[in-house]
């Protein structure tokens, strides 16, 4: 199982380790291997990232948003002309990493999507835009065999000079943030470059197409990523992922240790790691670094989810609501854990906690296709907790 992370900002939050790095030199040739991958199926970079489409200059242009802005002010119109649930109508789905225009067009997007297409508006009406990376817990998903870890990322926008009422103060700005304001506040920050969003762009991109089965399409889009921000350990982790998969573990050594290099301590280049060395038949250094792994997280993510869903195969029902619980209370936002979680309640006969607990993953779901599964055992559970005479199973 594969370990690596997604720029992918939640806004309430897809694809880790985002902070801001400083100018490096180009990455070394040695880490990259083009003959091994075919070309790519879809162009790959982000020339157009932040480019607006005639759509979206002429709904810059429109009447309604005009007024809007007359009314409100530029930063706070325009951010309501964007997310609010009469106008654009914008939904968040986490599944694809868009460029602004293709956010725009689909009126979805995960969070960094979003946060993309945010930027593009306000500096085509000319405030001023800055990037940052929120410290709040990374939320980790599993799919495909892959682990893929969350960070958080917002954008404030600043004043124009000609909109300043009292005088232009360039502290005055506006964060964007889908988690609630006043724990938004409380949060540290840390100042992203323009080229570190650029690079978790493209790292999605990369960890998308891998979660797909489009090896070869990951390899541009991490290559690229890298070439982007080559100090940015989580697009190194990616591209030695790839190399995992692709069966090439000297390859994948050399980029994980790369990435060590700047961060001794990432736990999903460490993860990746190990099996790397196994495979190398470095066992002593395998083994050397599965302790250093468990001395910092002993218990690794899904650890109790699994036992929870074995114990619910077996019929354990008891035994798997305590594993499913703990799971829980270490990731309360998983929309997997707390529907498996419901799961058991019903098999206990719990219909209010397990209406609950499937609620809370209908809220806490970032992909459509998941938030439907989980309303269709919803509304069965509303119909049984009307008293039709259905049988809880």
């Amino acid at each position: 199982m594969a370990w690596f992370s997604v720029g992918l900002l939640s806004l309430t939050l897809m694809l880790a380790g985002c902070a801001s790095t400083d100018s490096s030199p180009a990455p070394p040739s040695a880490l990259f291997a083009d003959a091994l991958f075919s070309p790519p199926s879809e162009p790959v970079g982000a020339d157009n990232l932040f480019t607006l489409s005639p759509a979206m200059r002429a709904y810059l242009g429109s009447p309604a948003f005009t007024s809007r802005l007359r009314a409100q002010g530029m930063q706070h119109g325009l951010v309501d002309a964007l997310y609010s649930k009469s106008d654009l109508k914008l939904e968040y789905e986490s599944t694809i990493t868009r460029t602004a225009s293709q956010t725009y067009d689909a009126r979805m997007g995960n969070c960094l999507s979003l946060v993309i297409m945010t930027a593009a508006f306000a500096k085509e009406l000319g405030m001023p835009v800055r990037f940052r990376s929120v410290d709040v817990d990374d939320t980790l998903s599993r799919t495909a065999g892959l682990y893929l870890s969350s960070s958080h990322i917002n954008i404030s926008l600043g004043e124009r000079r000609a909109d300043a009422p009292r005088g232009y103060q360039p502290e005055r700005v506006l964060v964007v943030d889908f988690i609630p304001r006043q724990e938004a506040a409380r949060l540290r920050t840390r100042e992203l470059d323009e080229d570190d969003v650029v690079a978790l762009y493209l790292n999605n991109r990369a960890a998308e197409a891998l979660v797909q089965g489009r090896r070869d399409d990951a390899y541009w889009w991490a290559r690229a990523a890298v070439a982007a921000r080559p100090g940015m350990a989580g697009t190194l982790n990616t591209l030695g992922v790839i190399y995992q998969r692709h069966d090439a573990p000297l390859l994948a050594e050399r980029v994980f240790q790369a990435a060590l290099a700047r961060e001794p301590e990432n736990l999903a280049v460490l993860r990746n790691l190990q099996p790397v060395l196994v495979a190398l038949n470095k066992p002593l250094e395998a083994q050397a670094l599965a302790r250093r792994i468990a001395a910092i997280e002993p218990t690794p993510p899904y650890h109790y989810f699994d036992l929870g869903m074995t114990a619910l195969k077996a019929g354990q029902f008891d035994d798997a609501l305590a594993h499913f619980a703990r799971e829980v209370r270490r990731a309360p936002y998983n929309d997997e854990f707390r529907f498996w979680l419901g799961v058991a309640h019903l098999q206990l006969g719990h219909l209010v906690d397990a209406r609950e607990q499937i609620a809370l993953a209908v809220d806490h779901s970032t992909r459509t296709d998941m938030r439907e599964v989980y309303s269709a055992k919803l509304a069965y559970l509303k119909k049984v907790a009307a008293g039709t005479g259905t049988h809880i199973r």
